[in-house]
């Protein structure tokens, strides 16, 4: 698998409040947002700096910034929104783009029903967002969303991967980099991780 695991403790003790069948909806919300942004301060760590002078209160110097490169950040519906707000306090400038896509129950492909990207998607790189990645299909489905749209530089982030979705995308795009907090053992029958977080949308809405 290609794979990168972000093992940062603080990540890795908020993960497991996050899977605690007793965390409730405000908790899990408030939980998911905080790794979200840990997890961005992570995947951005390539962003391009430029040499550029400023004056401090005492001389000159010469001082690294970022080039001004332009991110998008694009959640799946519905989950995706959950980690929306984390990634922005860091990249405040992204601009967010949506991809509503659910779950055919019988067949487990996945079905799009909305899309609405920014409009110079050639001139981004992009962070797909989405809490779980199980079987894959409706991350490989939004990353082929955008690369027909014109992207180039795209990165998967989810918070827990099967290693059965991570192989998915790994096969479908291997260009695109897979960012996660854990690697779980399997998928069950019914297409969930094991052990997983349960349904991470039913749990950041209060939803059954």
């Amino acid at each position: 698998m290609q794979v990168k695991i972000i093992d940062h403790p603080l990540i890795q003790h908020k993960l497991s409040l996050i899977r605690d069948v007793k965390t409730g909806p405000k908790e899990f919300r408030e939980l998911l947002d905080e790794v979200a942004m840990l997890m961005a301060y992570e995947i951005t760590r390539d962003l391009p700096l430029e040499v550029t002078e400023i004056e401090t209160p005492v001389a000159k110097c010469q001082c690294r910034m970022l080039t001004g490169k332009k991110i998008g950040v694009v959640p799946i519906l519905r989950a995706g929104l959950g980690m929306v707000n984390g990634v922005l306090r860091l990249i405040p400038a992204a601009k967010v783009g949506h991809v509503g896509l659910y779950r055919d129950p019988d067949t487990l492909q996945p079905v799009e029903y909305y899309c609405k990207l920014p409009s110079d998607v050639a001139e981004r790189d992009f962070v797909v967002i989405d809490p779980m990645l199980a079987t894959g299909g409706s991350s490989s489905a939004t990353i082929d969303i955008l690369k027909q749209k014109g992207a180039k530089h795209i990165k998967l982030m989810c918070l827990v991967a099967a290693p059965e979705g991570v192989l998915f995308v790994n096969k479908q795009h291997p260009d695109v980099g897979v960012y996660t907090a854990a690697v779980d053992e399997c998928l069950n029958d019914h297409g969930y991780i094991v052990p997983g977080l349960g349904d991470a949308g039913d749990r950041i809405f209060g939803t059954k």
